[in-house]
């Protein structure tokens, strides 16, 4: 009797410890080529394979959905969204509609009513061919004096409307303006007057999102997550950008979903590549996450992500993967850092070299094997779905790992004086025929090949 009662409470506090975060999916919420109806339909089915219970579509570039968001769906991709609702509900994932008026709606005035109204019908087409959630966001465009309040009292009375008219309606979600945290504030600590009103306008039962304290960033900790909450006084959702790549579009992100809260988050919604097959790599991890935050590995999930979906060749996978994490330019950061035990071997043998100090470089030699190898065998056996997305990126990581190799070679021979002058004259002259080919721009593993070479 005392075990069985031992055992009820380990399932209890298992519960609670791996209680999941409600509202969990993907938002095509990307620049760039929308997804097609198959790459949707493909995600919507490896959503509910893993417990990923909601689907965005909001694609930048679908231009009913922003840039010309009063016309109406043509027939044909009414059609085409109401396949996609029908089979979002037969596996388990809430297809959520989003429209971004932000552009150019208008607030004041007959035109107001207008487009209120225009925005009505075109949410009533879509909840006539089934969906029962809606998103209006009003990111990436300008905040003005008092545009906090009118989007709030606009996004206020759409609630009203849908509740009014469709009882079975879910809350509407939305991104706001000042979407992450530090541009909720000014210099001072001071919440900014747009991020004040909206927050203090919007119906509590209205989802909001942020991307954390940047629009790309490393993590959310429990910390800043509180932060951003006290600023909204509700708890918020999280659009969480990784694994998309629509600011470094050469580069594949492929690691794991890392370094977020691990309680009280209502929702998190997680923005892809355009890269439909990759970005499930990350995508899984995300799911894990999000249904077990405490309790969730990052490196362990990743390891699985890739043994299930590459199987005889995710050993190779990995090493590529690996080379390939790290998202970054001069306003967004994100994802672990690309090859760390390559890169600092790499380091401390050319520290070594030139304080004359003799170097064992059998390990660096070892993975340099190991990258080749793997590019060869990607190339040779990734499937085309899977090829087509990356095989770019292949064929630079094998003009990187040839520049590897000469410059190894080249430590080894002790081609390098003390200033080090050598070395920068030999390693660029093959790295202009390695590297600086006409796929010059497809990015990888960058900050290793700059060691070598710089």
């Amino acid at each position: 009797m005392k075990i069985l009662y031992l055992l009820l409470i380990f399932n209890v506090l298992n519960i609670c410890i791996t209680s999941s975060i409600p509202l969990r999916g993907i938002v095509e919420g990307f620049y760039g080529t929308p997804w097609t109806f198959s790459d949707r339909a493909d995600l919507i089915k490896f959503s509910g394979k893993h417990k990923l219970n909601a689907y965005i579509y909001a694609p930048k570039d679908d231009p009913y959905h922003r840039d010309k968001w009063r016309l109406p769906y043509p027939e044909d991709k009414i059609e085409e969204l109401k396949n996609l609702v029908t089979l979002s509900i037969e596996n388990g994932v809430r297809f959520i509609f989003a429209v971004s008026p932000g552009l150019d709606l208008n607030f004041d005035g007959e035109e107001a009513k207008e487009d209120f109204n225009t925005l009505l019908i075109k949410l009533d087409a879509i909840y006539e061919i089934g969906c029962r959630d809606f998103a209006i966001f009003f990111d990436d465009i300008s905040a003005t004096q008092d545009s906090g309040k009118k989007q709030a009292n606009f996004l206020n009375k759409l609630q009203d409307s849908l509740n009014l008219k469709y009882p079975d309606i879910n809350p509407l979600i939305t991104v706001p303006t000042e979407y992450w945290r530090t541009s909720m504030i000014d210099q001072q600590g001071n919440v900014k007057q747009y991020t004040g009103d909206f927050s203090s306008t919007l119906k509590k039962e209205i989802i909001v999102l942020y991307t954390g304290d940047e629009v790309v960033c490393e993590g959310i900790s429990d910390e800043s997550y509180k932060k951003a909450t006290d600023i909204y006084k509700r708890n918020l959702g999280i659009w969480w950008n990784y694994p998309v790549n629509d600011f470094l579009k050469t580069k594949l992100a492929l690691g794991a979903i890392e370094n977020l809260p691990t309680s009280n988050v209502n929702s998190i919604f997680f923005n892809p590549m355009g890269q439909v097959q990759l970005s499930k790599i990350a995508l899984a991890t995300g799911a894990e996450y999000a249904y077990s935050p405490e309790i969730y590995d990052a490196n362990k999930s990743w390891n699985k992500a890739i043994d299930e979906q590459f199987g005889e060749i995710s050993s190779e996978m990995k090493v590529f993967a690996l080379h390939s994490r790290h998202m970054e330019n001069s306003w967004a950061k994100a994802g672990s850092p690309d090859a760390p035990e390559f890169y600092e071997l790499a380091h401390q043998a050319i520290l070594d070299v030139s304080q004359g100090k003799s170097v064992d470089f059998s390990r660096l030699i070892q993975l340099i094997e190991e990258m080749e190898y793997s590019a060869i065998t990607l190339l040779q056996k990734l499937p085309s779905e899977v090829l087509d997305e990356c095989q770019q990126q292949l064929e630079q990581f094998r003009r990187i790992i040839y520049a590897d190799r000469v410059a190894v070679e080249s430590l080894q021979n002790l081609k390098l004086d003390r200033e080090l002058k050598t070395r920068r004259a030999d390693i660029t002259r093959y790295e202009s025929v390695a590297i600086l080919s006409e796929n010059s721009a497809i990015k990888f593993i960058d900050e290793v090949i700059d060691l070598f070479t710089r």
